[in-house]
């Protein structure tokens, strides 16, 4: 199943775990956005829905990979024989999305809430993880001062 969808003022044609880049969005990192402003639904070989009555309550649902900032763009004014340059950069802010579902009916997909799960599951983890490094090098940093002051004796 695919879905046109309209957000930032363009169009995308995305599909179940497609990765998009769009104009930013408000939502952190890991967060699951929802698309509502969808103009077309379509399933191979079937006709394309864009009637206005069967996209009410059709949605796209989405995670937030990460927000970023696009290439700088060079904005360059200039006007011959009036020694005038003007010279400026832009980066766009921009989301990353991972498409997760398409709903004709606008209900949440499960697979996107279990999705969601083993990935701050993953995240507790590598915080245990991190914790023994901490200790390890506060205990590494005691015998090095040791060191230091049996050698200046």
């Amino acid at each position: 199943m695919f879905a046109v969808i309209k957000t930032g003022g363009k169009q995308y044609k995305v599909v179940e775990n497609d990765v998009i880049i769009v104009e930013k969005l408000e939502a952190e990192a890991g967060a699951t956005v929802e698309l509502g402003d969808v103009l077309m639904i379509g399933d191979t070989g079937a006709a394309a829905k864009t009637a206005s009555s069967d996209l009410d309550k059709a949605a796209v649902f989405a995670e937030v990979i990460e927000q970023s900032r696009a290439d700088k763009i060079i904005v360059f004014k200039k006007k011959r024989r009036h020694n005038y340059r003007r010279k400026a950069g832009h980066r766009q802010h921009q989301t990353v999305l991972r498409i997760t579902g398409i709903s004709p009916t606008g209900t949440k997909p499960k697979a996107a809430a279990k999705k969601a799960a083993p990935a701050k599951e993953a995240a507790k983890a590598d915080d245990a993880a991190a914790a023994p490094k901490k200790t390890e090098a506060k205990k590494a940093a005691p015998k090095k001062a040791a060191a230091k002051a049996k050698s200046e004796e």
